[in-house]
């Protein structure tokens, strides 16, 4: 009979043994709460104990945590505006203060609440500077900047910001098409610049070989007309020669030659004085009378 009394002593004393140990994983930290109120915070890994029925614990991750933020639209001080959105990554560094800053809220609310503080810090460091700096090299120092200010305010919540980074840095969609017809026009613009250059050094070129065209006909030209003149001076010097040999001869080859020139074909008239001297090697058998006058 007392057996029967002692078995459900023994498990009900085993279980609230149980009951009263519990682990911490490395990968968590751990708040014991007794009616609600913080009694002990855990961040090392191993056995510990509570009081069985009257504290409770709560496990917390103890890893880097992300989170992604909404796409926010910024307005740099140039007024154009750019959608952004961001990834911060954070830790729960107090426990204590993280459980007094979101309550049971836990993990979910402190997203929220740095969700917030990010957005705002994203809003005040992009506003204060052009949107040419945030494309550019110095995005780097801003996203540090965003991290640090935002560390600053969640130092409050318990928790550290590591990490900020800008995921995207876009145009509006009407600002994108203005920007695109801008550049098309840009585009057009260096085009037209182009193709007027080409124009001009195809005009300096075609005007440079005209001019060299002109430059080398024309020597060309006072080189025929040299050859030419010294050609015909060796033609007068040899007509010369040949009517100092024979006068007579070379009078009658020349009104040969003006007999073949004046009369080119079978149906030719000519109209002269019954005397002329044109046809005096035709009409006088004589000899003597075809000679020419001497030479002075």
């Amino acid at each position: 009979m007392r057996m029967f009394y002692i078995i459900p002593v023994l498990v009900i004393l085993g279980a609230t043994a149980l009951s009263s140990v519990f682990t911490v994983d490395e990968r968590e930290k751990v708040l014991v709460l007794q009616f609600g109120e913080i009694k002990q915070a855990i961040d090392q890994p191993g056995l510990y104990f509570k009081v069985p029925f009257l504290q409770d614990i709560l496990r917390y991750d103890d890893r880097i945590l992300g989170l992604p933020t909404d796409p926010l639209e910024v307005t740099p001080l140039d007024d154009r505006r750019l959608v952004v959105d961001a990834f911060a990554r954070w830790r729960i560094v107090d426990l204590q203060k993280f459980r007094r800053a979101v309550g049971a809220g836990g993990v979910e609310a402190a997203r929220d609440n740095l969700g917030k503080i990010v957005n705002a810090e994203i809003r005040e460091v992009l506003g204060s500077v052009p949107s040419q700096s945030v494309l550019s090299e110095d995005r780097v120092t801003l996203m540090n900047k965003i991290r640090d200010n935002a560390r600053a305010k969640a130092a409050t919540l318990g928790i550290d910001v590591i990490d900020v980074r800008l995921t995207r840095t876009d145009l509006p969609k009407q600002n994108l098409e203005a920007t695109y017809a801008r550049m098309q026009a840009e585009r057009q613009r260096e085009a037209t610049d182009e193709v007027a250059r080409g124009n001009e050094a195809a005009q300096k070129l075609r005007a440079e070989a005209d001019r060299s065209a002109v430059e080398i006909t024309s020597e060309a030209k006072k080189e025929s007309e040299i050859i030419r003149g010294q050609a015909d001076a060796k033609r007068i010097a040899i007509y010369a020669t040949a009517y100092g040999k024979d006068p007579e001869f070379f009078a009658f080859t020349r009104s040969l030659t003006a007999y073949a020139t004046a009369l080119p074909g079978s149906n030719t008239s000519i109209v002269l004085e019954p005397n002329s001297e044109f046809f005096r090697y035709l009409g006088n058998d004589n000899p003597d009378a075809a000679k020419p006058a001497a030479q002075p």
